[in-house]
């Protein structure tokens, strides 16, 4: 039996994060809108109506090419993309096709066996369709999404496992949200996949007969179109028939791809310049401008947080997914001043603080809990006023009220209990009402170590300080 091996290139729209559409004043927060309500006479199509070019859309654009590693182009051309359908109200897209802003990218990714670099073929830039609702037999058209600037990424045929695509498809999402030019919201169709793929014998060096999916809307879509096509082609190749070129649906609630038509080539589409929208000439000025405003992207941050703060890969990774989480790290530690070391930091944020966002639904933008309360509580913890299980629930009050973590220490009087005196008479007490643990214990079942800390603890009511509790226990055990 022949071993296939996987050959993937992505195509993703990802829409841009413009208050107007791609060629009129139209607004682009839409989604909740009423059919049809934010749309004029330019994103209707109607006769005599020109575009004019949004120039954020252009902007964006290029950070975004930037981002990827692209050169951008000094001279773009915006074309006719000529086909019919319901939901394209002109009869063509404006898109471009042979002067595209961003070419010669690249994006890394993670692998098994490491880094891998996934070519950038082109960025460019388009106008967004309509949307049809399925209602019955019937079909109704909703404009509202038609003109909303699209940002069309098209990969190298470099990708070889599913893994790998949804690994492209995720750090690609992570990247266009960090510089601010997509919001990421699958569920709205802020990005929409499309998948070329094809099976060659493994180790050769052709490629196979490509088919298109198109429109898959998740990341779960995407994998579960791949794993489908793939097991459809072994089988046909297996029995010695051919792959047919051709576009593919994805139907979710069946499992499986259908076809829509024939694969059509660029022809098809009759490409030419629109004649209602002058070439873009962009200057280099322009381009270093926007340069500029880029910020330290995913990869970067993460290789720095693991060189600056002897961070885990996987650590550094959960505190860069989101530039807001990374952000608020870095404004914790240089709150906290050095009472506490970056690893002990991380651990507070990715263990307690998340719980406590995820349970409330919380947005990163919007921490109840500001880097300075935080490393105020941080600091609290470093020098034993309270210990660690105190000072999770204390945080645990601070989300809730707002409030410092000292003015709650102090009202519910949760001070450290440090002398140990008084935390021999707790350990004494405890040791006096369990004999038998006390027993096995000197018996060798030196393991009954931490059930005897967990009784002071209890005892004290979680307020004495555990290592000082551990010295005493030591002592008494061995006397």
């Amino acid at each position: 039996m022949t071993t296939y091996e996987l050959v993937v290139g992505m195509e993703v729209h990802a829409q841009l994060a413009t208050q107007s559409k791609m060629f009129c004043g139209c607004t682009t927060d839409n989604w909740d809108a009423s059919p049809n309500a934010c749309t004029c006479p330019v994103c209707l199509a109607m006769p005599g109506m020109l575009p004019v070019i949004n120039r954020e859309a252009v902007a964006q654009t290029i950070r975004a090419g930037l981002a990827l590693n692209c050169t951008i182009a000094e001279v773009a051309v915006f074309a006719r993309k000529n086909y019919t359908y319901p939901d394209l109200p002109k009869g063509y897209q404006i898109s471009q096709y042979e002067l595209p802003l961003c070419l010669d990218g690249h994006i890394d990714i993670d692998t098994k066996s490491g880094v891998k670099r996934i070519g950038i073929t082109r960025a460019h830039l388009e106008e967004d369709t309509g949307k049809l609702v399925h209602a019955g037999e019937a079909s109704l058209v909703d404009l509202n999404r038609a003109g909303v600037p699209l940002l069309e990424i098209v990969t190298e045929p470099d990708l070889r496992s599913v893994d790998e695509v949804n690994e492209y498809l995720t750090r690609l999402r992570q990247l266009l949200i960090y510089i601010g030019v997509n919001s990421g919201d699958l569920e709205k169709g802020a990005m929409r996949m499309e998948a070329n793929i094809s099976l060659r014998p493994q180790g050769s060096q052709g490629y196979g007969t490509k088919v298109e999916i198109k429109n898959l809307n998740s990341f779960r879509a995407v994998r579960n179109a791949l794993d489908y096509e793939i097991g459809r082609q072994s089988q046909l190749l297996e029995a010695g028939k051919e792959v047919e070129q051709v576009t593919l649906g994805w139907l979710e609630a069946e499992g499986r791809t259908y076809v829509q038509r024939s694969k059509e080539d660029a022809h098809d589409y009759r490409y030419f310049p629109e004649p209602d929208l002058p070439p873009l000439f962009i200057e280099r000025e322009w381009v270093h401008e926007l340069t500029e405003t880029l910020p330290e992207l995913p990869l970067a941050r993460r290789a720095r947080f693991e060189q600056d703060y002897a961070l885990s890969r996987k650590d550094a990774d959960v505190l860069i997914a989101e530039r807001a989480v990374a952000d608020y790290f870095e404004s914790v530690l240089a709150a906290a001043d050095g009472v506490m070391d970056a690893k002990k930091v991380a651990n507070w944020i990715i263990g307690d603080l998340f719980r406590l966002m995820n349970q409330s639904e919380s947005d990163w933008s919007d921490v109840p809990v500001s880097p300075r309360q935080f490393a105020g509580l941080l600091k609290l913890v470093a020098a034993n006023t309270i210990n660690a299980n105190t000072g999770s629930k204390v945080l645990g009050e601070m989300f809730v009220t707002g409030e410092d973590a000292d003015v709650i220490v102090e009202r519910e009087g949760l001070a450290q209990v440090s002398d140990a005196g008084a935390l021999a008479a707790a350990v004494d007490r405890i040791l006096a009402a369990n004999p038998d643990e006390v027993a096995r214990y000197r018996e060798g079942k030196t393991q009954l170590m931490g059930w005897f800390l967990g009784q002071v603890m209890r005892e004290t009511r979680g307020k004495a300080n555990p290592d000082i509790v551990r010295q005493v226990l030591t002592q008494r055990l061995q006397g």
